[in-house]
């Protein structure tokens, strides 16, 4: 293996309290009821036009996509909570000579500043999100897309999620693909989903995937 793809939300970061405020803002703006903080969680993935959609239906997705960003562009910044585990992760794939990349369904130009805004951009050879392509995960376009740009093989690579989008989007190449419970799901649906392993954060996947010794 010579190449590992990294998921931002949920994976790498906690972002989701950022999230929620958007989501209550666009609520709020449209003088809809407002939804709590854990069905927010709960319906996160496939990017902010599906997750939108799902909570207040395609009549009013135009303008609450409008709103959303309107709000999102001020604040996304704040509260970004790194897991336990990134910088030492990194840190360790880089030294042992992987290709890695953050691959998400977040907007690429948010998350190539919060990748700079959490001071991880060194560590990483692509960051891929959404809007940079016409693709989202779980697409196979998507992933094709991003093992491209690291000149890498499904077969020497896998992915690292915290959601069955994120499987999927591996299982549409044949990608190995492991998971944390970090985010939005437990470990049941992911290893239904199909992960090759499922692990409660990123020291444990380390440590067990890797080999990759106690933290520095």
């Amino acid at each position: 293996m010579n190449a590992v793809l990294l998921d931002l939300d949920g994976t790498l970061i906690d972002h989701f309290n950022v999230i929620y405020r958007c989501y209550v803002y666009t609520q709020k703006k449209l003088g809809l009821k407002q939804v709590d903080f854990k069905t927010v969680k709960q319906t996160v993935g496939g990017s902010v036009p599906v997750t939108l959609e799902r909570l207040i239906g395609k009549k009013e997705l135009p303008n609450a996509l409008i709103h959303f960003h309107e709000h999102f562009e001020k604040i996304f910044l704040e509260d970004v909570d790194v897991y336990p585990g990134v910088y030492w992760l990194l840190k360790a794939l880089k030294k042992n000579g992987f290709k890695t990349a953050v691959f998400t369904n977040k907007g690429g130009d948010c998350s190539r500043k919060i990748c700079s805004h959490i001071k991880i951009e060194h560590y990483l050879d692509a960051i891929v999100g959404h809007g940079d392509t016409s693709y989202r995960k779980p697409d196979r376009e998507f992933t094709q897309y991003i093992l491209s740009r690291l000149q890498c093989t499904p077969d020497k690579s896998c992915l690292i999620g915290d959601s069955p989008f994120d499987i999927e989007a591996a299982k549409a190449v044949g990608m190995t693909s492991y998971a944390v419970t970090t985010g939005t799901h437990t470990s049941k649906p992911l290893i239904e989903a199909g992960a090759h392993g499922v692990y409660p954060d990123l020291i444990t996947l380390g440590k067990t995937v890797f080999g990759f010794k106690n933290l520095e």
